[in-house]
Protein backbone atom coordinates (compact mmCIF):
# COMPACT_ATOMS: atom_id res chain seq x y z
CA UNK A 1 0.00 0.00 0.00
CA UNK A 2 1.08 3.59 -0.54
CA UNK A 3 2.67 5.60 2.23
CA UNK A 4 2.04 9.34 2.55
CA UNK A 5 4.74 11.82 3.49
CA UNK A 6 2.50 14.89 3.63
CA UNK A 7 -1.22 15.73 3.80
CA UNK A 8 -4.01 13.27 3.13
CA UNK A 9 -4.66 11.43 -0.08
CA UNK A 10 -8.02 11.92 -1.78
CA UNK A 11 -10.63 9.26 -1.08
CA UNK A 12 -10.34 6.41 -3.55
CA UNK A 13 -13.33 5.46 -5.62
CA UNK A 14 -15.31 2.40 -4.71
CA UNK A 15 -16.32 -0.53 -6.84
CA UNK A 16 -19.42 1.32 -7.98
CA UNK A 17 -17.24 3.63 -10.10
CA UNK A 18 -15.55 0.84 -12.05
CA UNK A 19 -17.84 1.28 -15.06
CA UNK A 20 -16.53 4.85 -15.50
CA UNK A 21 -12.83 3.99 -15.66
CA UNK A 22 -12.71 3.84 -19.47
CA UNK A 23 -14.27 7.31 -19.90
CA UNK A 24 -11.49 9.96 -19.54
CA UNK A 25 -13.93 12.77 -18.74
CA UNK A 26 -15.70 10.76 -16.03
CA UNK A 27 -12.33 9.72 -14.64
CA UNK A 28 -11.37 13.37 -14.39
CA UNK A 29 -14.49 13.99 -12.31
CA UNK A 30 -13.84 10.96 -10.09
CA UNK A 31 -10.28 11.90 -9.15
CA UNK A 32 -10.13 14.73 -6.63
CA UNK A 33 -6.63 16.16 -6.41
CA UNK A 34 -5.42 16.33 -2.81
CA UNK A 35 -3.22 19.03 -1.27
CA UNK A 36 0.46 18.67 -2.12
CA UNK A 37 1.94 15.37 -1.09
CA UNK A 38 4.53 12.82 -2.10
CA UNK A 39 3.02 9.34 -2.06
CA UNK A 40 5.22 6.27 -2.21
CA UNK A 41 4.24 2.68 -2.74
CA UNK A 42 4.53 -0.38 -4.92
CA UNK A 43 1.26 -0.24 -6.87
CA UNK A 44 -1.04 2.59 -7.88
CA UNK A 45 -4.86 2.52 -8.18
CA UNK A 46 -6.36 1.43 -11.50
CA UNK A 47 -8.27 4.68 -12.01
CA UNK A 48 -5.11 6.76 -11.50
CA UNK A 49 -3.27 4.74 -14.14
CA UNK A 50 -6.08 4.94 -16.69
CA UNK A 51 -6.40 8.70 -16.32
CA UNK A 52 -2.90 9.94 -15.53
CA UNK A 53 -0.90 7.66 -17.85
CA UNK A 54 -3.18 7.99 -20.87
CA UNK A 55 -1.03 9.45 -23.66
CA UNK A 56 -3.52 12.07 -24.83
CA UNK A 57 -2.37 15.07 -26.84
CA UNK A 58 -4.11 17.59 -24.57
CA UNK A 59 -3.61 16.62 -20.95
CA UNK A 60 -6.25 18.80 -19.28
CA UNK A 61 -6.62 18.07 -15.56
CA UNK A 62 -3.52 15.91 -15.39
CA UNK A 63 -1.46 18.15 -13.12
CA UNK A 64 0.19 15.36 -11.16
CA UNK A 65 3.24 13.29 -12.04
CA UNK A 66 3.24 9.51 -11.53
CA UNK A 67 6.69 7.98 -11.57
CA UNK A 68 7.14 4.21 -11.56
CA UNK A 69 10.75 3.11 -11.12
CA UNK A 70 12.88 0.01 -11.41
CA UNK A 71 16.36 -0.01 -9.87
CA UNK A 72 18.78 -2.75 -10.91
CA UNK A 73 22.00 -3.11 -8.95
CA UNK A 74 25.13 -4.42 -10.63
CA UNK A 75 28.03 -5.63 -8.53
CA UNK A 76 31.38 -7.13 -9.42
CA UNK A 77 29.72 -10.48 -10.07
CA UNK A 78 27.10 -9.13 -12.48
CA UNK A 79 23.40 -8.22 -11.99
CA UNK A 80 22.24 -8.25 -8.40
CA UNK A 81 19.06 -7.26 -6.64
CA UNK A 82 16.21 -5.28 -8.17
CA UNK A 83 13.72 -2.97 -6.49
CA UNK A 84 10.67 -1.11 -7.75
CA UNK A 85 8.00 1.28 -6.59
CA UNK A 86 6.20 4.47 -7.53
CA UNK A 87 6.05 8.10 -6.51
CA UNK A 88 3.37 10.68 -7.20
CA UNK A 89 3.14 14.40 -6.67
CA UNK A 90 1.24 17.53 -7.52
CA UNK A 91 3.00 20.05 -9.77
CA UNK A 92 2.40 22.93 -7.34
CA UNK A 93 5.40 22.00 -5.22
CA UNK A 94 8.28 19.47 -5.17
CA UNK A 95 7.97 16.94 -7.96
CA UNK A 96 8.14 13.15 -7.99
CA UNK A 97 11.43 13.28 -9.92
CA UNK A 98 13.00 15.38 -7.17
CA UNK A 99 11.58 13.07 -4.51
CA UNK A 100 13.33 10.11 -6.18
CA UNK A 101 16.70 11.84 -5.88
CA UNK A 102 16.05 12.82 -2.27
CA UNK A 103 14.72 9.48 -1.03
CA UNK A 104 16.07 6.72 -3.31
CA UNK A 105 19.44 7.86 -4.68
CA UNK A 106 20.98 8.59 -1.22
CA UNK A 107 20.64 4.85 -0.46
CA UNK A 108 22.90 3.93 -3.40
CA UNK A 109 26.33 2.44 -2.68
CA UNK A 110 29.09 4.36 -4.57
CA UNK A 111 30.93 1.05 -5.04
CA UNK A 112 28.07 -0.44 -7.08
CA UNK A 113 26.56 0.38 -10.45
CA UNK A 114 22.88 1.17 -10.87
CA UNK A 115 20.58 0.97 -13.87
CA UNK A 116 17.45 3.02 -13.22
CA UNK A 117 14.35 2.91 -15.41
CA UNK A 118 11.53 5.39 -14.98
CA UNK A 119 8.03 5.01 -16.41
CA UNK A 120 6.57 8.49 -16.02
CA UNK A 121 3.15 9.84 -16.93
CA UNK A 122 4.73 12.94 -18.51
CA UNK A 123 8.20 14.25 -19.30
CA UNK A 124 9.98 16.39 -16.67
CA UNK A 125 9.82 20.15 -16.35
CA UNK A 126 13.01 22.11 -17.01
CA UNK A 127 14.10 22.14 -13.36
CA UNK A 128 13.63 18.38 -12.93
CA UNK A 129 15.37 17.64 -16.24
CA UNK A 130 18.35 19.69 -15.09
CA UNK A 131 18.33 17.88 -11.74
CA UNK A 132 18.55 14.56 -13.59
CA UNK A 133 21.40 15.85 -15.76
CA UNK A 134 23.28 17.13 -12.71
CA UNK A 135 22.80 13.88 -10.82
CA UNK A 136 24.09 11.82 -13.74
CA UNK A 137 27.18 14.01 -14.09
CA UNK A 138 27.96 13.62 -10.37
CA UNK A 139 27.22 9.89 -10.17
CA UNK A 140 29.14 8.00 -12.83
CA UNK A 141 27.85 4.69 -11.44
CA UNK A 142 24.29 5.64 -12.41
CA UNK A 143 22.59 5.05 -15.76
CA UNK A 144 19.06 6.14 -16.52
CA UNK A 145 16.37 5.23 -19.03
CA UNK A 146 13.41 7.60 -18.94
CA UNK A 147 10.17 6.41 -20.59
CA UNK A 148 7.38 9.00 -20.69
CA UNK A 149 3.72 8.72 -21.65
CA UNK A 150 3.38 12.35 -22.77
CA UNK A 151 5.58 15.37 -23.41
CA UNK A 152 5.08 18.19 -20.90
CA UNK A 153 5.03 21.67 -22.51
CA UNK A 154 7.45 20.45 -25.15
CA UNK A 155 7.12 23.65 -27.23
CA UNK A 156 8.52 25.77 -24.38
CA UNK A 157 12.11 26.86 -25.30
CA UNK A 158 13.36 26.38 -21.73
CA UNK A 159 12.00 22.83 -21.53
CA UNK A 160 13.34 22.00 -25.01
CA UNK A 161 16.83 23.10 -23.95
CA UNK A 162 16.59 21.13 -20.69
CA UNK A 163 15.57 17.94 -22.52
CA UNK A 164 18.52 18.35 -24.88
CA UNK A 165 20.85 18.73 -21.89
CA UNK A 166 19.29 15.57 -20.50
CA UNK A 167 20.27 13.66 -23.62
CA UNK A 168 23.78 15.14 -23.55
CA UNK A 169 24.16 14.01 -19.93
CA UNK A 170 23.64 10.42 -21.04
CA UNK A 171 20.00 9.89 -20.06
CA UNK A 172 18.09 7.82 -22.61
CA UNK A 173 14.74 9.49 -23.19
CA UNK A 174 11.95 7.56 -24.94
CA UNK A 175 8.19 7.78 -25.47
CA UNK A 176 6.26 4.88 -23.94
CA UNK A 177 5.10 2.31 -26.49
CA UNK A 178 1.88 0.31 -25.98
CA UNK A 179 4.06 -2.52 -24.63
CA UNK A 180 5.46 -0.17 -21.98
CA UNK A 181 1.99 0.79 -20.78
CA UNK A 182 1.23 -2.92 -20.53
CA UNK A 183 4.39 -3.44 -18.45
CA UNK A 184 3.31 -0.69 -16.05
CA UNK A 185 -0.18 -2.21 -15.86
CA UNK A 186 1.21 -5.62 -14.96
CA UNK A 187 3.88 -4.49 -12.53
CA UNK A 188 2.72 -1.23 -10.94
CA UNK A 189 -1.09 -1.19 -10.96
CA UNK A 190 -3.22 -2.66 -8.19
CA UNK A 191 -5.05 -5.84 -9.16
CA UNK A 192 -7.95 -7.40 -7.33
CA UNK A 193 -6.84 -10.09 -4.93
CA UNK A 194 -6.45 -13.40 -6.71
CA UNK A 195 -7.22 -11.85 -10.10
CA UNK A 196 -4.98 -10.32 -12.76
CA UNK A 197 -6.85 -8.55 -15.54
CA UNK A 198 -5.27 -8.21 -18.97
CA UNK A 199 -4.24 -4.75 -20.14
CA UNK A 200 -6.74 -3.28 -22.61
CA UNK A 201 -5.14 -0.55 -24.79
CA UNK A 202 -7.22 2.56 -25.41
CA UNK A 203 -8.26 3.28 -28.98
CA UNK A 204 -5.63 5.89 -29.93
CA UNK A 205 -2.68 4.56 -27.91
CA UNK A 206 -0.52 3.71 -30.95
CA UNK A 207 -1.45 6.88 -32.84
CA UNK A 208 -0.57 9.08 -29.85
CA UNK A 209 2.70 7.20 -29.30
CA UNK A 210 3.73 7.98 -32.88
CA UNK A 211 2.69 11.61 -32.44
CA UNK A 212 4.80 12.11 -29.34
CA UNK A 213 7.70 10.12 -30.78
CA UNK A 214 7.83 12.53 -33.71
CA UNK A 215 7.68 15.57 -31.43
CA UNK A 216 10.44 14.22 -29.18
CA UNK A 217 12.67 13.63 -32.23
CA UNK A 218 12.11 17.27 -33.20
CA UNK A 219 13.00 18.47 -29.70
CA UNK A 220 16.19 16.42 -29.43
CA UNK A 221 17.36 17.07 -33.00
Amino acid sequence: MAEKEQAAVAPQNGEGDSENLDDPEKLKELIELPPFEIVTGERLPVNFFKFQFRNVEYSSGRNKTFLCYVVEVQGKDGPGQMSRGYLEDEHAAAHAEDAFFKTIVPTFDPALRYNVTWYVSSSPCAACADRISSTLSKNKNLRMLLLVGRLFMWEDPEIKAALKRLKEAGCKLRIMKPQDFEYVWQNFVEQEEGESKAFVPWEDIQENFLYYEEKLAEVLH
